[in-house]
């Protein structure tokens, strides 16, 4: 059931979780979920941790008329609702869903920091991962400013084939910040391009 890459690479970096790796490994627990199932919604109070075992998770804003996608998840990979985990038990300001049907390895708060506090490197993990997802951030950010609708698409095929092939288009606009029609005219005029 739990044999996810991430935790192997865990094992690894962190020594002291063998010591009770059994203990830790029972706190896990196995959900399946179907396609376009909310696991936290805008406004809530959610502090589990997610673990992508198969499948795809999307992490939105949303408002009247409008969806925009943050952030794809794929398998061995983990997310939270920052908000919530942060210990100021503020609500989470953004969605998570399943946009494949997907299988999750989920871990308590409560369970999450007894591992912090009897692994100490756990912690750095966490601050690599977090660094990590804010230099993503920050790049999509950029990448809205500085190129076109077309250049950002070519750059999302480019660097990260498994979302252009997995996920659905008008996902795929959400994240690009277009339309699911600019999409379709950008993806159109590559395809004549390449012929």
């Amino acid at each position: 059931m739990l044999d996810i890459p991430l935790f192997e690479t865990l094992r690894k970096k962190v020594p002291s979780l063998e010591n009770n790796w059994e203990r830790y490994m029972s706190m896990i627990k196995l959900k399946k979920v179907p396609a376009k199932t909310l696991l936290i919604r805008k406004g809530e109070f959610v502090k589990t941790i997610f673990f992508v075992k198969k499948g795809c998770l999307r992490i939105r804003f949303e408002e009247p008329k409008r969806d925009i996608t943050i952030a794809f998840f794929f398998e061995n990979r983990v997310i939270t609702s920052l908000h919530s985990y942060r210990g100021n038990y503020k609500e989470s300001g953004l969605s998570l869903e399943s946009i494949e049907p997907t299988e999750l390895l989920l871990l308590s708060g409560e369970d999450a920091e007894t591992i912090y506090r009897e692994n100490e490197g756990v912690k750095d993990l966490l601050l690599e991962y977090t660094l990590e997802r804010f230099d993503n951030y920050l790049n999509l950010f950029l990448s809205r400013i500085r190129d076109s609708p077309e250049k950002r698409y070519i750059n999302l095929v480019k660097e990260h084939p498994d979302i252009a092939t997995r996920i659905p288009q008008h996902y795929i606009a959400s994240y690009l910040g277009i339309t699911p029609v600019s999409l379709s005219r950008i993806r159109n005029r590559i395809w004549k391009e390449q012929k």
